[in-house]
């Protein structure tokens, strides 16, 4: 293998664990915003006629993520399953 396909072999994973963080943490980032912290789901009793549910728009988001991740450069698909 040459170094060129070794350097771009690093920078794609380096660039599909950087979206795998960053969709992670706004999936997390959002529930735990939606939920709240404390019994029984404070953040949604508390302001209940201003609360979304956020899996309208988390759900979609991650299948487009994971379709991504998917998508060989070389026209095939990867086998990357989770």
């Amino acid at each position: 293998m040459s170094q060129t396909k070794t350097a771009t072999r690093i920078v794609r994973t380096i660039l599909i664990l950087a979206l795998l963080i960053a969709v992670i943490w706004l999936n997390a980032t959002t529930l735990m915003d939606a939920y709240g912290p404390g019994p029984p789901y404070f953040g949604r009793t508390s302001n209940m006629d201003k609360w979304t549910n956020p899996l309208h728009w988390l759900l979609p988001l991650d299948v487009v993520c994971q379709s991504a991740l998917n998508i060989d450069p070389s026209g095939g698909v990867i086998g990357v399953q989770f």
